[in-house]
C-alpha cells in the first residue's frame, strides 16, 4: 500500500507567490513549475495559479494562449492583510467580528494598532 503524502494547507501556494515575488516579470506556469523545488506537474502549477487569481493575489495577462502571472501583494505582510480582508468582507456583522478580533489582541498589538491607526488619520501633506 502507498501512501500519499500531503503538503501542509498552503504551502503550494506560498512557494508560488515568493517565486512570483523574486521574479522581475510576469511568469507563465511552465515558467514557475521550473523555479519551484519538486516534481510538480505544470496542470498543477497551472492550478495553483488560478487559484491564487481567484482570491486575488495574482493577477494575469494574455502571453500567447497561455496566462503569465504577476503578484498583487507586495510580501506575506500585504497577503495575510488581503486574507483578513477578505473575511472581514464574508461576514455580515462587520462590527461584531472587529469587536471580537480588536478584544483578542494582546496589550503590545493593541498599543500598535492605536498607534497605526492614529497615524492614518493624520492627513498625508502633514505626514
Amino acid at each position: 500500500m502507498t501512501e500519499s503524502i500531503r503538503r501542509p494547507a498552503g504551502e503550494l501556494e506560498a512557494a508560488v507567490l515568493c517565486a512570483l515575488w523574486a521574479a522581475e516579470r510576469p511568469l507563465t506556469p511552465a515558467e514557475v513549475q521550473q523555479l519551484l523545488p519538486g516534481v510538480l506537474a505544470r496542470t498543477t502549477v497551472a492550478t495553483i495559479l488560478t487559484r491564487l487569481h481567484d482570491k486575488g493575489t495574482v493577477s494575469r495577462t494574455r502571453a500567447g494562449r497561455a496566462y503569465a502571472y504577476s503578484p498583487a501583494v507586495e510580501d506575506h505582510a500585504a497577503l495575510a492583510a488581503h486574507r483578513m480582508h477578505t473575511e472581514l468582507d464574508k461576514e455580515r456583522d462587520r462590527p461584531g467580528v472587529l469587536a471580537r478580533f480588536v478584544s483578542r489582541l494582546s496589550s503590545d498589538d493593541e498599543e500598535l494598532l492605536r498607534g497605526l491607526l492614529a497615524q492614518a488619520a493624520v492627513p498625508k501633506e502633514t505626514r
